[in-house]
């Protein structure tokens, strides 16, 4: 990855937040690594180097910094919505991957497998991309969550061992005496004494954004579908139920605009679930995203754009808890309004959802978690009162999730995810458009044929367009034409 020197380094004298995350400092002198906007002094520039990454720099042998916490910094976009072409997808589908936790019990073997490319390829690709090995993302995810974990907890060090990911305490305090020559329990700031997760798993953490969020679209977005007994908002705070392996949670998120951050509060009894519980929630609620980029492309696209922008700075494109889950949602809606759809959703999940045995989750409203394939897949649907060919499709795709399991993740291009959703009977260019957009997180996906986009057009323009039409006028939008949508359907709720 190219960076500038003398751009970087005018960049770090000048504290620029718009740099937090997108790159980072190794200092030669001191062996540390930094973000942009450390209150340290500034180096000297023949004293320091650029990083794509964090992994970038532990790699080089660079440790953490104790003062500006680089795992505090926000996730970079940098590589998605690039392009389109397979190198992009490949480095942002295992990134994706390695987040959740892939390479934590397996090895490079199992990842590479999944992606579908050979391991010598999978290293050229990182090298140039991240500037990192996979296995080096890996270690420094770990590392930076439980440092996050250190800092933002008073969890015990066995808890924050295993939740970040590591497999004995031994090799956790090995890593840090390597990185930090001291043990974990040095780093933390806090003389209060540790205080277990206990039985439910409650954890409480940020996670951090590159600002301006719009949180209230993204609640009022997410209230409108909320699924009753499975999701609530109250106030301006968002709560749901889950399963993960067999094992009932939940997780509250509300904004913490201060602190350019989400807060969380995360009830799940196995710790180690919680890479994957985190990197879920990032792509849920579309923390990787750069709103000052996106802003100034579309913006540049054309002035309807540039209008709505600018009306609803930071506006994020609300993905999806469950792949599954949300093409149940995505059938349901077919040609109904939101409103009807949930209505038929919350009866899936009064007739088929499986009730939680947790009563301390039920003081948050939740009641059940969303059915499973293996529950609908031979289901009676029709019976709740929808079309039988909606309810034959609705348990086509739940069979065929049990059979590929890898059906709704991302392709090695956005063509090659739509059409593998295509191939589903009953499954039409708009429901795979939307599930592009909320669950495989394809920046460039755009489901010409939405009713409400074409109401947003004609309510803006005064002219209603078809499909043929506004998917040639949305070609000036690429590759943010997800985010395009987002905005035009906003504009719907104002």
């Amino acid at each position: 990855m190219n960076l500038d020197h003398d751009t970087c380094y005018r960049a770090l004298a000048s504290r620029d937040a718009r740099f937090d995350g997108r790159f980072f400092i190794a200092v030669k002198t001191t062996g540390i690594y930094c973000r942009p906007i450390c209150p340290a002094r500034t180096p000297k520039s023949a004293n320091v180097v650029f990083m794509p990454t964090a992994a970038a720099a532990q790699a080089t042998g660079f440790r953490p910094c104790l003062r500006c916490r680089p795992e505090a910094a926000p996730d970079s976009g940098a590589w998605r919505g690039v392009s389109n072409t397979g190198v992009s997808h490949t480095v942002t589908r295992a990134l994706a991957l390695i987040e959740a936790g892939e390479l934590d019990g397996a090895d490079l073997a199992g990842l590479c497998a999944k992606l579908g490319v050979g391991e010598r390829q999978l290293r050229r690709l990182f090298a140039e991309h991240v500037g990192a090995a996979p296995n080096t993302v890996a270690q420094t995810r770990r590392v930076l969550l439980a440092k996050q974990l250190l800092h933002e907890t008073q969890l015990p060090l066995t808890e924050i061992a295993f939740a970040a990911g590591y497999g004995s305490i031994r090799r956790f305090n090995e890593v840090f005496q390597q990185l930090f020559a001291r043990p974990p329990g040095a780093l933390r700031r806090s003389k209060a004494g540790d205080r277990s997760a206990g039985p439910q798993g409650e954890v409480s953490l940020l996670l951090r954004y590159r600002p301006p969020y719009d949180w209230p679209a993204m609640l009022g977005f997410l209230e409108a579908r909320a699924i009753p007994g499975i999701e609530t908002v109250q106030g301006d705070v968002y709560t749901r139920s889950f399963c993960l392996d067999g094992v009932q949670g939940s997780v509250s998120v509300c904004d913490e605009a201060q602190s350019q951050a989400l807060r969380l509060i995360i009830r799940f009894p196995n710790l180690a679930a919680l890479p994957a519980i985190i990197a879920r929630l990032r792509r849920m609620f579309d923390l990787a995203a750069d709103p000052a980029v996106i802003q100034e492309q579309l913006s540049a696209a054309c002035p309807l754009m540039e209008k709505l922008t600018q009306a609803r700075p930071g506006l994020r494109v609300p993905g999806s808890w469950d792949g599954f889950e949300l093409a149940m949602r995505a059938v349901l809606g077919q040609q109904i309004t939101v409103g009807a759809a949930i209505k038929l959703a919350a009866k899936m999940v009064a007739q088929y959802g499986v009730p939680l045995t947790e009563n301390a989750l039920y003081q948050h409203g939740l009641s059940h978690v969303f059915p499973g394939p293996e529950r609908l897949a031979g289901a009676e649907l029709a019976a709740l009162g929808m079309p039988k060919t909606r309810a034959a499709t609705l348990s086509r795709v739940a069979s065929a999730l049990l059979a590929n399991p890898q059906l709704l993740s991302a392709g090695a291009s956005l063509e090659e995810g739509l059409e593998k959703l295509r191939a589903l009977a009953g499954i039409g260019d708009w429901t795979a458009q939307y599930i592009a957009i909320r669950q495989l997180r394809e920046p460039d996906a755009f489901p010409a044929g939405d009713v409400g986009l074409m109401q947003a057009m004609e309510r803006l323009t005064g002219s209603r367009p078809n499909a043929k039409e506004l998917s040639e006028r949305a070609q000036a939008w690429r590759p943010w034409r997800a985010y395009a949508a987002q905005h035009l359907w906003q504009s719907l709720c104002e």
